[in-house]
């Protein structure tokens, strides 16, 4: 989506929002994650002006004239941890409004949190300890039946104390505080101070007026909300659905003080309409929800201030400072606030950027510095946040699900609550989740077996196709044998193949392997064959595929896409687009070629059953040939088998069913599709459902769910497990069981996802390169030695973790004096 202008925020002062915590949010440390690979980029560049720094950073690394814009608890509590740093230093503030007008009622934040503001400041800390309300649940009410898990310490407080006892805390060290007062232009403040901390929320004007730097990108998303309170302490944090005529609704609820919580009520945007809370009367609208939710706030009315509909923006800047100009809080960065991060980040960006212009030697540093730490923190946050505010959006997918397996798809939904983490904190609830899903006793969800068709896969672990690049003449060698071999001795319940060509010009590279001679189904029945014997119970599939406009290129190592220096082969897709500038023009497949090619799939497909595979996967992603007549930005064709997507489905689903009437009838067949483009104008979410659900009904059992890599300009949104909401929409939404791919890396990872209910199976890549043994390994590491994993005769010694070198040393028992 396009970056949207931002109106101002009905009722909003431009700060912070507080919110819904996530309880397993991170510590704000300084060590770099995986950089910010995760952060949108903008859809737009600003151009830069002939003078893009005109103030540049002073050397000075004390700051002594510092400028906060921004009344919110980031630019309070900055302005104070500046100055009580350096008292002699000149600290202002200017807040257009004032601490008693403020929008929103409670703020939440974690231990990890409190733990840096203690440390910062310990007066400060003292004086909020006392306002802060605490619990350990969650309720989750759904369909009359209530859930809660206990284990989740939270401390919330009144918005309207936090910012008094912080504007009092600025007072006492003497910042200048100007309330009621618009700032400066940007500019000029830039002009007569040495630090301009830009903290004015998400409506900011110094981010606007410095956009050709700051390049900001803000997203608008599908839901409205509404920050209301009741007047009643909730004593857990409360989720409550209300399915209405008019479509789903939920509250999001919290205490805040001895007799006040905090309530928002989220819908998507045509509920909202449907339901008539367009209507100008906000009023109207307040006493409406009373009644959708008055078993949750037990008959009791809702109150606002300066509340009203509204839609969350998620901003993101490519760059945080300009000259002696820095962003903070919301200016810089939004987070939804069903994971509760807008104030937490804030107060966080406070402690990291006091903290950087303590440590390094100028300005200019500083801010690097500050940007450099908390990217990555951001960015995680952000993605976190995104896969919640998704699941909230798409509720009506879930609601179908097991009550307590809807519980623990919702609070594990951020991905940042694990199955794991769950079970330290409620092992109660989480044994009900895992009986109700059908887990023997003492058995992981990922060990637990799923049977397509006349296949029983013994646990939930694929390992996913790896193109290797290593064959001679599409032959399968001895890397292969051991390759496949290896991850099957492994303990996988799938090992799937790279994908297999069908013909020497369907291949990506001439390294790649091929089901088009019988010399290739020899070399792939030794290694059926091997895995059959070897490790019994592990199952090998073969994908088969086209490369397509993608073929005739170097192995990955040499350059990823890149056209051969010699010896290229013509190409072939459904319109002649070529893959990026400087790859080879691809000719338009005519009527006569689509039948050839269905036929080699088809031949293929015999020769992959004569080869002893037990299932066969048809690759339609990924931008290779039958994924690039399915996505509109690969398929210009005016022909039967181009423009809507009925018509663009046309020609995979003949290759679909011509494989399907030669493969065995006992033996599965799944499909792997890209589920967007990551690009604009390309596949949708509701195509992807549609594609997925007309190859359930052509007779599929699984839809392998991966994405991107169809156009070469895509802007994935890379992260842990980024592409698993794709698998759980498609497997909700066409009612067909799922793979799911991207970034999963851990045992927990998979557990969380099968028992959520969001994929069926899990495909994991890196992790079984580096460790080919990554499932015996993750059942020894959880104690499981059932019926879900096979450990080889020869392997049986390494059942056990070897033992390390010991860490223990003596510790003190008598002190002094004793």
């Amino acid at each position: 989506m396009r970056p949207q202008p931002i109106p101002p925020l009905p009722g909003a002062r431009g700060t912070a929002h507080a919110g819904l915590p996530n309880p397993n949010s991170p510590t704000p440390l300084t060590i770099p994650t995986q950089g910010a690979r995760g952060t949108a980029r903008p859809a737009t560049t600003h151009p830069h002006p002939p003078t893009a720094n005109p103030h540049p950073p002073t050397a000075n690394p004390h700051p002594t004239r510092i400028a906060v814009v921004g009344g919110g608890p980031g630019g309070l509590y900055a302005a104070a941890l500046l100055k009580r740093r350096h008292p002699a230093h000149r600290v202002t503030l200017w807040d257009r409004t004032a601490p008693e007008e403020t929008f929103g009622f409670g703020v939440v934040l974690s231990d990890e949190t409190l733990g840096g503001m203690e440390h910062a400041d310990p007066t400060l800390y003292a004086s909020l300890k006392g306002h802060f309300t605490r619990w350990d649940d969650i309720e989750i009410v759904h369909r009359d039946t209530r859930h809660t898990s206990t284990g989740h310490t939270f401390a919330a407080l009144a918005r309207k104390d936090l910012l008094r006892l912080l504007h009092d805390r600025c007072e006492e060290l003497g910042v200048d505080l100007r309330p009621h007062t618009t700032a400066p232009p940007p500019a000029d403040l830039s002009a007569t101070h040495d630090l301009v901390v830009a903290a004015d929320g998400v409506n900011s004007t110094t981010r606007a007026a410095y956009a050709h730097t700051f390049r900001p990108r803000v997203t608008p998303h599908r839901c409205r909300y509404i920050w209301l309170a009741t007047d009643v302490a909730f004593d857990a944090f409360r989720f409550e659905i209300a399915e209405t005529e008019h479509g789903v609704m939920q509250l999001h609820g919290y205490p805040y003080a001895p007799h006040a919580s905090t309530v928002i009520v989220e819908m998507r945007e045509e509920v909202w309409r449907a339901a008539g809370f367009d209507a100008p009367d906000t009023h109207a609208s307040i006493t409406r929800c009373a009644r959708i939710f008055a078993d949750a706030l037990g008959g009791r009315p809702l109150r606002s201030n300066n509340s009203a509909w509204t839609v969350f923006r998620t901003v993101v800047n490519e760059r945080w400072s300009h000259g002696n100009t820095v962003l903070l809080g919301d200016a810089a960065h939004t987070a939804h606030f069903s994971i509760g991060s807008g104030t937490k980040l804030a107060v966080e960006d406070a402690l990291a950027l006091t903290a950087c212009l303590a440590e390094r030697p100028t300005l200019e540093g500083a801010l690097a510095a500050y940007e450099e730490e908390r990217r990555p923190v951001v960015a995680s946050t952000q993605r976190a946040a995104r896969a919640s505010l998704e699941w909230f959006e798409n509720l009506p997918l879930h609601l179908d699900q097991p009550p307590r397996q809807f519980a623990f798809n919702l609070l594990t939904r951020s991905r940042r609550v694990t199955h794991d983490n769950l079970r330290l904190r409620d092992a109660r609830f989480t044994g009900a989740v895992e009986r109700e899903f059908g887990c023997p006793p003492d058995t992981p969800p990922m060990f637990t077996p799923l049977r397509l068709r006349g296949l029983t896969l013994r646990n939930r672990v694929v390992v996913s196709p790896m193109d290797l690049y290593s064959a001679t003449d599409g032959v399968p060698g001895d890397f292969h044998l051991v390759h496949l071999g290896a991850r099957a001795l492994g303990g996988a319940g799938l090992v799937m193949t790279e994908m297999v060509c069908v013909s020497p010009e369907a291949r990506i590279t001439p390294g790649c392997t091929g089901l088009y001679n019988g010399v290739q189904v020899a070399a792939w029945r030794r290694i059926t064959d091997f895995v059959h014997r070897q490790a019994p119970g592990t199952a090998i599939g073969v994908q088969l595929g086209h490369a397509g406009r993608k073929g005739s290129t170097k192995p990955m190592w040499q350059g990823m896409d890149e056209p051969l220096a010699e010896g290229n082969w013509p190409l072939v897709a459904a319109s002649p687009l070529p893959y990026r500038p400087g790859s080879q023009t691809p000719r338009a497949l005519g009527r006569a070629q689509l039948t050839d090619l269905r036929e080699q799939f088809t031949a293929a497909t015999l020769r992959a059953a004569r080869a002893g595979f037990d299932l066969l996967e048809l690759h339609c992603a990924h931008g290779y040939l039958l994924s690039g007549f399915l996505s509109p930005l690969t398929n210009r064709r005016t022909d039967a088998y181009g423009g809507p997507l009925c018509r663009r489905l046309r020609f995979p689903l003949e290759v679909f069913d011509a494989m399907r009437g030669a493969w065995p009838e006992e033996r599965p067949m799944t499909v792997r599709i890209s589920a967007t483009d990551w690009a604009d104008g390309g596949t949708s979410a509701e195509d992807a459902v549609e594609i997925a659900r007309a190859f359930a009904a052509h007779g599929a059992d699984a839809v392998d769910v991966s994405t991107g890599q169809v156009v070469a300009d895509e802007r994935p949104e890379f992260g842990r497990s980024y592409q698993t909401p794709f698998a759980d929409r498609i497997r909700h939404a066409a009612r067909v069981p799922v793979i799911a791919v991207g970034a999963i890396s851990s045992w927990d990872d998979v557990n969380s996802l099968v028992l959520a209910g969001r994929t069926d199976l899990c495909a994991l890549a890196r992790p079984h390169l580096y460790d080919p043994q990554w499932t015996l390994h993750a059942a020894a590491e959880q104690g499981y030695e059932g019926p879900g994993v096979h450990w080889p005769d020869p392997y049986l010694p390494g059942r056990r973790p070897p033992r390390t070198a010991r860490t223990d040393t003596p510790k003190p028992r008598l002190r002094r004096g004793s």
